[in-house]
């Protein structure tokens, strides 16, 4: 039996190098390929996100008296909205990860969630190359870091749990329903507003139905995890389980609707 399992495990890590590898070639083409014609490169992936929060920055602290979040409300908004891009993007990309590349996929042998994961982590790489944006901010507008950044890599782990599962369940079935592409889009837009990016879970508190509502959806104890490096009283570890557990659940889901759909999607690509 020991000789047996000695076997098997150099195999399995040759297996997992060389899908290790393989996926960073492909990440890294996603990014040479998406900056190579820009004159501005790395720029483009902070300046969506830092356009979209100085605008929710005037609108609420300049026209409106604002009453959702925390100051310095620029950090505050930033905190959940680069982590927004990563999903944002992430989710739409899916949409057309085999529609995309369907010749090289039915042309390689390697597994096929690789042309999932490789876009999580291209947008996981823009959305930690965008965090100087919050840094700078951070240190204009003196907001204090504290202990709760310890816990930064533990809301970057759930993403990608999340997003995996995400996209595993959205690639396929995309193929074989071309109008989910659109839904999406339309659904990621009420997602913006149904999650606490410009508000905080704080701020339902007194909504008891919407707060219990509000926990079943990921992205709040994400952005609490992520906030709490600036904002400790927005760290609520029931909305971090909550969003831990729903992640978990949405990747079981993703491999095993991934696994039946597989070779119905290598034919219909």
């Amino acid at each position: 039996m020991t000789s047996t399992f000695s076997e098997v495990r150099p195999g399995q890590r040759t297996k997992f190098a060389r899908y290790r590898h393989s996926l960073w070639l492909l990440t890294k083409r996603d990014l040479r390929v998406r900056y190579s014609t820009s004159a501005l490169g790395y720029l483009w992936s902070i300046l969506d996100p830092l356009v979209m929060s100085g605008i929710y920055w005037f609108v609420f602290t300049q026209v409106f008296k604002r009453s959702v979040g925390e100051d310095p409300y620029i950090v505050f908004l930033l905190a959940a909205l680069l982590p927004w891009m990563w999903f944002n993007g992430t989710v739409s990309d899916a949409t057309r990860a085999f529609l995309r590349e369907s010749k090289l996929i039915r042309s390689t042998m390697i597994p096929r969630t690789i042309w999932v994961n490789r876009i999580v982590m291209s947008k996981g790489i823009e959305f930690l190359a965008s965090l100087p944006v919050l840094a700078f901010f951070a240190i204009i507008s003196g907001a204090k870091v504290n202990i709760d950044i310890l816990f930064f890599p533990l809301a970057v782990v759930i993403q990608t749990v999340l997003l995996v599962g995400i996209g595993l369940i959205v690639a396929p079935l995309v193929v074989f329903f071309r109008d989910l592409e659109r839904a999406i889009k339309l659904m990621l837009r009420f997602l913006f507003y149904a999650s606490p990016i410009i508000y905080s879970a704080r701020d339902l508190e007194h909504l008891h139905f919407l707060r219990d509502l509000a926990a079943f959806n990921p992205l709040t104890g994400l952005f609490s995890l992520y906030r709490s490096t600036f904002f400790p009283q927005e760290l609520d570890w029931y909305l971090v389980g909550m969003s831990a557990l729903v992640s978990a659940i949405l990747l079981v889901i993703g491999l095993l609707v991934f696994r039946r759909c597989e070779r119905a999607v290598l034919k219909e690509i």
